[in-house]
């Protein structure tokens, strides 16, 4: 076979277009291990409702069930995450999307469907019984399991390698996906009747210390796990070297390569007109609030990413400006669309369910419930 012969194989494989049933998907694109059971609706050994790792009238699902943070979590995670130099060299050695994109087999719908799983996925952990939570972390252990290198960053060594499946690794993709919840609640959810706003000091402690049971999950190190803010700060300083801007991170190890390089092209090279849909979802969700989104986070983070002070004053100032879409994006007809796509069907019910357990322990309603009702 030659060389065009292999290239024309590798194109037949790739499936360029993109129905509006291929967009939204089926149950299937998310569930794992079967569908997953709602916090409360299983009991415990001694009777009681199984409420999962967090529970009704926790701070975690004030943060989690707004509407804001269903709108905005994803981008605004993989602002974060993606600085924490283990994670983005994970992902750019070893995700689905690097490995069709060397291949030149990815598309836009592959890159669609990798941020379309994030949400939904993690949900049942989240908002699940306990059996349901340990579940879905034990398949997301299972498909770490490869993902390890001996190099983080071609130009500095002396970072090691990474684990994804490792107690510090599996820890901080835990605290970053959670941290970056937060900010997003405080800056952009409108609630309590006020604009955007920060949560009291002792509810961000309490929040850090819900968040620890969930790092629980993965076998992070007891010993770091912090449970207040200031713990969690003193982590993000002794962790700091793997969240520090470099240039070469984007070079995969295994093949010298640009991995934003490898992906645009591969991307680009299978366009197809279908593919229109997956661009519009993607202006909706990740460009129209880029701006808005990089002003929630810290200024630390933005420096972390590359963000001159300019273009980060500018974040800051976009964050502001924008409130009125911000708050539009809230809305239920927005909410309920980013829901269905973003984070699919079985997340649809277990935030209805949740959210019906969450005002009834806030209302004192709720027996049992594992946080006291707060005003």
């Amino acid at each position: 076979m030659t060389a065009t012969e292999k290239g024309a194989k590798s194109v037949d494989r790739v499936d360029r277009v993109v129905t509006k049933e291929r967009l939204l998907g089926t149950e299937s694109r998310w569930r794992r291990f079967g569908e997953p059971t709602p916090a409360g609706g299983s009991l415990k050994e001694d009777g009681t409702p199984d409420y999962g790792v967090f529970g009704p009238g926790s701070i975690a699902w004030d943060v989690l069930l707004h509407p804001a943070t269903i709108f905005f979590q994803s981008p605004a995670q993989f602002v974060l995450q993606l600085t924490y130099k283990p994670v983005l060299a994970g992902v750019r050695d070893w995700d689905p999307i690097s490995r069709k994109a060397r291949k030149g087999e990815l598309t836009i719908f592959d890159n669609f469907d990798r941020q379309q799983r994030n949400s939904g996925i993690h949900t049942p952990m989240w908002l699940g019984d306990t059996a349901t939570a340990h579940r879905v972390a034990k398949h997301l252990r299972n498909i770490h399991t490869k993902v390890a290198g001996d190099v983080i960053d071609i130009a500095h060594p002396e970072l090691g390698g990474y684990d994804a499946n490792g107690p510090r690794d599996a820890m901080w993709a835990a605290l970053t996906e959670m941290h970056t919840m937060l900010w997003v609640y405080e800056n952009l959810a409108f609630r309590d009747g006020k604009p955007p706003h920060r949560l009291a000091p002792a509810q961000r402690d309490q929040y850090i210390a819900e968040v620890a049971e969930y790092c629980r999950l993965f076998d992070s190190p007891e010993g770091e796990i912090p449970t207040t803010m200031a713990e969690l700060k003193a982590l993000y300083e002794k962790y700091d070297q793997l969240f520090k801007p470099s240039w070469t991170m984007d070079v995969i190890p295994a093949t010298g390569q640009s991995f934003h390089k490898v992906t645009t092209e591969s991307i680009k090279k299978n366009f197809h007109v279908s593919q229109l849909r997956i661009h519009a979802q993607l202006l909706l969700s990740q460009k129209l609030f880029h701006y808005p989104i990089l002003g929630a986070v810290s200024g630390k983070t933005r420096r972390n990413m590359g963000v001159g002070p300019l273009k980060s004053k500018m974040a800051v100032a976009s964050t502001k400006a924008m409130l009125p879409l911000i708050w539009l994006a809230q809305q239920s007809a927005a909410e309920q669309r980013m829901t269905r796509i973003m984070w699919g069907p079985d997340a649809v019910k277990l935030i209805e369910s949740a959210r019906d357990l969450h005002r009834q322990a806030k209302a004192g309603l709720l027996a049992g419930a594992p946080y006291r009702a707060r005003a």
